[in-house]
């Protein structure tokens, strides 16, 4: 109980210092495209877009992987072997001449980039089932608040020490979190899963596709992350419509980030409430809440009322992610839970590529405004996905990985006798 308590604090800072570094390049993406030539702004937004969005589509196929691999060697070793893979692609950004190079290093750190769900998966194995909504919405205190105030030190630091030192600051803060897991987190000796055919990655895929609550979970993930990230690069500009103030980087920085107050201050109570009364019974309501409070910022007439409004959904969305690894920890094996849980960040990765691409499209298509009413029908679609998934029996996610396997294993035996 006291190596869990400790591994608990450390990881909860090491996430703080990774995706507070993460992010700590954010405000000047655009910026430092701009600086490797004279290039117009159709091409410094079109190149912004593509290498924000690097990092996610290899994150997407990678995840996974991690996180069999995790299972079967420990998850200690792949947070150091993340940590220093993003530190490595983040100092090498600052020496890179062109977009071409930044765009493939954006893409290698997407390679790495399993930190944050890897941690939670960690935590969430060594957690009892009975409170693992309070204790994982503890441990996204520790990332959001990263997401908070990395933008900001990274702003402060490239302008007064430019691009290049705060790359390389941000790979040593990175290199530090690796260090405090080597040398401060204690892993059990890893029980390594049999080698038939219950946890081969066909089968546990199946399962996934065929466990409905754990499938439709991680669609709901989706959309989380479709709804969260659609707005997110026309937050800006739909702030400089709501102002005639001439800071408008500020003040979008300020409606950014209150959403992430609101995430960070309610988060780990949505999760202990979850703990209390029923994951699904919580996740549907937050769903449904933020459906009722998204859809009014399509209709505001000033900047306080979109802050406001902001906060609002920040506080109500910060419980969805803990609440759903919670659900996956909860009718998960145990012996394939970084497994399992990397599809779901796979899930999650999905979302953030599809949201800015989708934002974009319906924006141009029609309005700003027209993002917040399919991002609330999102948010609405999610909550009946719940309430449906409610009244259909329980399924064990052991009992399919059996079936399937114990199927395949009779075709395999029916193949033989034919040949």
């Amino acid at each position: 109980m006291k190596n869990q308590k400790h591994n608990f604090v450390i990881i909860l800072i090491a996430n703080f210092i990774v995706a507070g570094s993460t992010t700590m390049i954010m405000p000047f993406l655009s910026l430092y495209i701009e600086s490797f030539g004279n290039f117009s702004e159709s091409y410094v937004q079109r190149w912004s877009g593509l290498i924000f969005g690097a990092t996610f589509v290899t994150a997407f196929i990678m995840s996974p992987i991690w996180g069999r691999v995790a299972d079967k060697y420990g998850y200690k070793p792949i947070m150091i072997m993340n940590c220093f893979g993003i530190a490595t692609s983040i100092f090498l950004m600052g020496y890179v001449h062109n977009v071409e190079q930044f765009f493939l290093l954006r893409l290698f750190m997407g390679i790495t980039t399993g930190f944050i769900p890897t941690s939670m998966a960690f935590i969430s194995k060594h957690t009892p089932k009975n409170i693992a909504g309070k204790t994982l919405g503890t441990l996204q205190m520790g990332s959001v608040g990263g997401t908070l105030f990395g933008p900001v030190i990274g702003g402060l630091l490239a302008d007064q020490v430019g691009f290049n030192f705060t790359f390389i600051f941000t790979a040593i803060a990175i290199i530090i979190a690796a260090f405090l897991i080597i040398f401060s987190v204690h892993e059990a000796e890893i029980i390594k899963k049999s080698k038939n055919m219950i946890y081969s990655r066909k089968n546990i895929l199946w399962t996934i596709f065929h466990h409905r609550l754990i499938f439709n979970i991680m669609l709901v993930t989706t959309f989380i992350q479709i709804g969260s990230f659609s707005i997110q690069p026309l937050l800006s500009l739909y702030v400089s419509h709501l102002t005639t103030s001439e800071q408008v980087a500020l003040l979008a920085g300020i409606t950014f980030s209150a959403a992430g107050v609101g995430n960070l201050l309610f988060s780990r109570y949505f999760g202990r409430l979850a703990d209390q009364i029923g994951y699904e019974k919580v996740l549907m309501v937050l769903l449904f809440v933020c459906f009722i409070v998204i859809i009014p910022q399509a209709f505001v007439t000033s900047l306080w009322q979109l802050i406001g409004l902001r906060l609002l959904y920040g506080i109500f969305v910060g419980g969805l992610i803990p609440i759903t690894t919670a659900l996956i920890r909860r009718d998960a094996p145990l012996e394939i839970q970084g497994e399992v849980m990397g599809y779901n960040q796979s899930f999650r990765f999905l979302g953030n590529i599809i949201g800015p691409v989708m934002g974009g499209i319906i924006s141009s298509l029609a309005t700003i405004s027209s993002v917040f009413y399919v991002t609330g029908l999102l948010f609405f679609i999610s909550a009946a996905m719940v309430y449906y998934i409610r009244k259909l029996p329980k399924q064990y996610m052991e009992d399919l990985l059996e079936e399937h396997s114990s199927s395949l294993e009779s075709h395999g035996s029916v193949q033989n006798k034919t040949k």
